[in-house]
């Protein structure tokens, strides 16, 4: 305690020291002041928008002239390098290269057969479509995509999302054939939504999902799709078209009171047991990896197999019957725009965008920093965006970055995206040859395959990483996963989004203030909380605003918060018979980037109740644009000119004033 009191005696000694040097030099302090107040004139909103009007012109001119200089094949060449980046990375690429990717995307492909007809099953759609989607996306994004790892296909949340929201518009099972219509709509739209994100780069759009809601979204949807594919593991013929657990659960009870076939149970079971078995043997050891991207399809020849040998079907076992094949065909026809549900499908579209986008970013941006290069989220949202709008003309729903799949064609040692081509010629031609040998397939193994890449999505220890570091994230987390489970999918979506920005007009309207004190041995001016060594200059109360904008919503807070503060001071220092009544209040303003007529309005109040009680308030370090609009409305007058480029030179001034 002794030396403790010792430290603190020495380093207000040596303020007083400083202070001291200070008021020695206080024509240099002045001139220091006049560098705060006699600064140029900040740029006009106008003038900021001309500017980076006419950087962005005079980059596309530069750009152009560059260009026109050129031979007419280097210009060609350039602007499909702009395009498709594949024309940039494919001058390199080797033969090496391409062995690593042949393997890779045989992997994935093995993963992704099933894996596209149990998602399309997922969405109310016939089976092809899933195989459909995992042809012409991918090809299409092997040419225009900028992530090397990432592949595209159908997803289990996407599905969800689709036809949880397009079902309540026109019912799959009364009008397959309406329904597949809007599908393709939304797909369209959606498409045309996110190229329009990467064009007119409103990437932010996208970040209106926080982290901690797509953590609890997605595990929302995954407990939601594993309770959906007990129709299939069960062999449930009618089952409930809603999502929330309540009805699922009630569904499935209803139909287990029901007769039911338990082969169906056995079979799905068993394979679900093999897979989840080969994917833990996967994750111990890292080369055994093949064997858990393979699993899926063993199962699904497996068990068709069994289901063929033994007529199993003939028993109750529920099989997929007809697979179309063939070549992915037009549905440009089938794209109605005076559709009657056109405004419906739109709004449907616009949140599928969005998810998707979400999805596959963060999957990209994930494996490119393990890659160690950038991820341009434009060009991104642009190739996405086209992928889904082609894939609209040609019999695909939405296709989006599939986490697993992405996850084994990065363990694969892919090296171009060339493993989606592979990927989408070998479902191509297993659509041509193959798909006659899918009609038994039992619907348990699809079921077994969906249920086998849930675990994945459902993220606890990023739940609790999440509720470790910030509670008001964790109840967007954990609105969105309520909301999903027990509403819908969209109100899920919406409870997060309405959490996270009530987060944002909370911190906006009751901004954080902090008192300073002065760190010994140092020149630093922090938190007396934050930093219980720091002292408080006798006389002096020091006070910082945690916002980077003093205006309308907070002004009144902020203000009112100052007062209280430094009452309750006045009110110990009376208790403890202390001398050092408060003469000074410097607010450090360096927090804040701009003020608008509701902030000065209250820094003008502050200064009337201030002054009523015989103390002086002062200004430090001010943004330009907040001393710019101080002087404008003659604050500064108001104040004495006691504006100040530091805090030391403003508590100098208490001896001066």
């Amino acid at each position: 305690m002794a030396s403790s009191a010792m430290e603190t005696c020495k380093s207000l000694e040596n303020d007083m020291h400083m202070q001291v040097d200070i008021e020695k030099n206080p024509q240099e302090q002045d001139v220091r002041s006049q560098w705060v107040l006699n600064a140029p004139e900040p740029p006009s909103p106008c003038r900021v928008v001309a500017d980076s009007l006419r950087k962005t012109i005079s980059h596309f001119q530069q750009k152009f002239s560059s260009l026109t200089d050129q031979p007419c094949t280097t210009l060609l060449l350039s602007l499909l390098q702009l395009i498709f980046p594949i024309f940039s990375w494919g001058r390199n690429y080797t033969a090496t290269k391409f062995r690593k990717d042949l393997l890779a995307g045989l992997t994935i492909a093995s993963l992704c057969i099933p894996q596209s007809i149990g998602y399309a099953t997922l969405a109310h759609l016939d089976p092809q479509y899933g195989l459909y989607t995992s042809v012409v996306p991918p090809l299409i994004y092997a040419v225009m995509g900028t992530s090397r790892e990432i592949a595209i296909g159908p997803v289990a949340v996407v599905s969800l999302l689709l036809s949880s929201m397009v079902q309540k518009l026109i019912d799959p099972a009364a009008d397959p054939v309406g329904y597949t219509k809007l599908i393709l709509l939304a797909t369209l739209l959606a498409g045309i939504f996110q190229a329009s994100f990467g064009l007119f780069r409103l990437g932010f759009l996208v970040d209106f999902l926080s982290h901690a809601a797509i953590v609890g979204f997605v595990a929302g949807a995954a407990i939601v799709i594993g309770l959906q594919q007990l129709k299939g593991l069960l062999g449930i013929t009618h089952f409930t078209t809603k999502t929330d657990i309540v009805s699922v659960i009630k569904a499935v009870w209803e139909a287990v009171h029901n007769p039911w076939n338990p082969r169906n149970l056995i079979l799905g079971c068993s394979f679900l047991v093999f897979i989840l078995t080969t994917k833990f043997l996967g994750k111990r050891k890292k080369k055994l990896f093949w064997l858990a991207s393979i699993a899926p399809l063993v199962s699904v020849i497996l068990s068709t197999l069994i289901v063929f040998l033994t007529r199993a079907d003939k028993n109750g076992v529920k099989i997929v019957k007809h697979v179309k094949g063939g070549l992915n065909p037009s549905s440009i026809h089938q794209l109605d725009f005076n559709n009657p549900y056109i405004g419906e499908v739109a709004k449907i579209a616009l949140v599928v965008a969005v998810v998707a986008l979400t999805e596959s970013i963060a999957v990209g941006r994930s494996f490119a920093s393990i890659k160690g290069y950038q991820l341009d989220g434009n060009k991104e949202m642009m190739s996405i965006g086209f992928t889904n709008i082609i894939g609209s003309f040609t019999s695909c729903y939405v296709a989006t970055g599939s986490f697993s799949r992405t996850a084994v064609n990065y363990a694969a040692g892919c090296e171009t995206l060339v493993s989606n081509i592979v990927m989408g010629i070998t479902v191509l031609i297993s659509l041509q040859f193959l798909t006659k040998l899918l009609y038994y397939t039992p619907t348990a193994i699809l079921a077994s395959v969906i249920l086998s890449a849930l675990p994945g999505l459902i993220d606890v220890s990023e739940a609790y990483k999440i509720w470790k570091v910030d509670k008001i994230d964790f109840l967007a987390c954990i609105g969105a996963f309520f909301g999903v489970l027990f509403a819908s999918v969209e109100i899920g979506l919406l409870v997060a989004v309405v959490i996270s920005f009530s987060k944002i007009i909370l911190i906006s309207i009751r901004p954080g203030t902090e008192t300073l004190g002065k760190l010994p041995g140092t020149d630093l001016f922090c938190d007396v909380y934050q930093y219980p060594m720091a002292v408080k200059i006798p006389g002096v109360m020091i006070i910082r605003v945690k916002s980077a904008l003093l205006c309308f919503a907070n002004a009144s807070f902020v203000r009112e918060r100052i007062i209280k503060w430094v009452t309750e001071e006045e009110s110990e220092d009376d208790k403890g018979n202390s001398r050092s009544t408060i003469q000074l209040v410097i607010l450090d303003t360096s927090n804040l980037v701009n003020i608008d007529t509701s902030g000065i309005a209250s820094l003008e109040e502050l200064h009337k109740s201030l002054s009523s009680r015989g103390k002086q308030l002062a200004i430090a370090n001010p943004r330009w644009q907040v001393i710019h609009k101080l002087k404008v409305s003659n604050f500064v007058g108001k104040i004495g000119g006691r504006v100040f480029l530091t805090v030391q030179e403003a508590i100098a001034c208490k001896t001066r004033c």
